[in-house]
């Protein structure tokens, strides 16, 4: 029954001793032991424990950047009625010993700007003067004058001469903020995410982007829009906030890149509804290359008019004068494969069709008579453009002249030629045409021409008087 109570009063005087042995400016480490809504309670070892404001315990966004068990340093700013810490220091209440210990254990002070002078700036903490060098003073450049007046919280930095010469900076206090940020916003940053950040500078490759507490990704120009991007500056401005879908993150090297088109429908998944083989569709030349012409159908969506759907015209690579890069027209669709993400198309002639379905190709058929243009010569014969991606060829014995006939004189390349076609595969690859059966033709009409006016003319005469006119008429025309 004694016992207990001379227990508890030697633990009681214990815990007073060791309180008192803390003394105001003095810097010690406890441990969290609980957060409560306006203070913390900290545990400083030897049955003693402090409070600390838990305004103390937070960073610039009002977010607690502690936990109970976590370890802390702060001084003792008062021992009356238990004993009081803080991380910061007071402006007014900050004394020489203060400042001294804050300096050895790098914790935050409070101090005025009082004004700009030559290289920095004059701060005034507690009853001594700090300079500020002006590339300490913040993170980012500003008129000078913008910071007189204002409090802020510094570090000290250099602490010499007792305390008459000291050294402060904001910035270091700013970045490790930024850094404890960075690493918050970072845990947030992966592929897939969309995120608002802010344009800190646009170069001709792309943007930078500050996606939060200096965190930056790359906005590269091929991601900006899903039709080619010359300018950058047509899309995001330095300063201008913007939405963009982090598309790959790679840690090892601290890099992050950003797209901006992603947030946008991908113009070539709605492609194969748009656009059918046959359409007529209004284009614009984007540029020109050795192998054709690339076609933008509409933004993002590009086309190729390759060099071969062009008309020969006889001279080599006739068909660049036939194409001008920013030039607007009608163009057929020839070809559509939406998985590797290609279309092919033709220039259809000015007036020759509207837009709508071409009938350029629908009418070559056996027995057709139609017009091309010579585009080369083999040794089995000669190949006529009847139409883009479609070029039938002439043997040599349907060309109307003897074997070992000059066939490259009499059919010169981009000339045009009246043929009448043979023969179409199933593919409509294979066209076979003749040149010698438009004569036949021609010939066979004109006797039918003859003979129906020689009729007319002489009814009576018999058949054998009439063939023989015919075949007269036929060697005159032949002289």
């Amino acid at each position: 029954m004694t016992e207990e109570p001379i227990e508890d009063f030697a633990a009681l005087f214990e815990a007073s001793i060791q309180a008192k042995h803390h003394e105001k400016g003095q810097i010690i480490e406890g441990k969290i032991v609980a957060i409560g809504p306006e203070v913390a309670f900290v545990d400083v070892g030897g049955k003693g424990e402090a409070t600390i404001d838990i305004k103390e315990l937070k960073d610039a966004e009002g977010n607690l950047d502690v936990a109970v068990g976590d370890r802390i340093q702060a001084m003792v700013v008062s021992t009356t009625g238990g004993l009081t810490l803080s991380r910061k220091l007071a402006r007014g209440a900050a004394t020489e010993r203060q400042i001294e210990d804050a300096f050895h254990a790098g914790l935050p002070v409070e101090g005025k700007v009082e004004k700009a002078v030559k290289g920095g700036y004059e701060v005034r903490i507690g009853r001594q003067r700090a300079f500020c060098p002006i590339s300490q003073i913040d993170n980012v450049r500003a008129d000078p004058s913008t910071h007189e007046g204002r409090i802020y919280e510094f570090r000290i930095i250099d602490h010499k001469e007792g305390g008459r010469n000291l050294v402060v900076s904001r910035r270091a206090l700013l970045e490790e903020e930024q850094r404890a940020g960075a690493a918050e916003i970072r845990r947030s940053i992966v592929a897939g995410a969309v995120m608002t950040g802010r344009v800190t500078s646009v170069r001709e490759f792309g943007a930078f982007v500050d996606l939060g507490s200096g965190v930056q990704g790359l906005l590269h120009v091929s991601e900006m829009g899903w039709s080619r991007v010359s300018d950058a500056m047509q899309f995001v401005k330095p300063g201008e906030e913007i939405s963009v879908k982090v598309l790959r993150v790679d840690d090892d090297n601290q890099k992050i890149s950003l797209g901006l088109k992603q947030l946008t429908a991908d113009p070539w998944s709605r492609a194969q509804e748009a656009y059918k083989i046959g359409d007529v569709c209004a284009g614009r030349v984007t540029r020109i290359t050795e192998f054709g012409a690339f076609v933008e159908l509409e933004p993002g969506l590009e086309a190729l008019a390759h060099a071969s759907t062009f008309a020969p015209t006889g001279r080599p690579e006739g068909w660049r004068g036939l194409v001008a890069s920013e030039d607007a027209g009608s163009f057929e669709i020839l070809s559509i494969d939406i998985e590797r993400k290609r279309i092919g198309v033709a220039l259809v002639p000015e007036g020759s069709a509207a837009r709508g379905k071409a009938s350029s190709q629908s009418g070559i058929v056996p027995g057709a008579r139609l017009t091309g243009k010579v585009e080369r010569h083999e040794k089995f014969g000669v190949f006529v453009f009847l139409a883009p991606g479609r070029t039938g060829v002439i043997p040599l014995d349907e060309t109307g002249f003897a074997k070992g006939a000059d066939i490259a004189r009499s059919f010169p390349i981009g000339a045009d030629v009246e043929v009448i076609v043979l023969e179409v595969d199933p593919s409509g690859r294979r066209i076979r045409l003749s040149a010698k059966a438009v004569v036949e033709a021609q010939e066979a009409r004109e006797l039918r021409e003859y003979a129906a006016r020689e009729s007319a003319a002489t009814p009576a005469e018999g058949f054998g008087s009439l063939a023989d006119k015919l075949r007269g008429a036929l060697k005159m025309r032949e002289k």
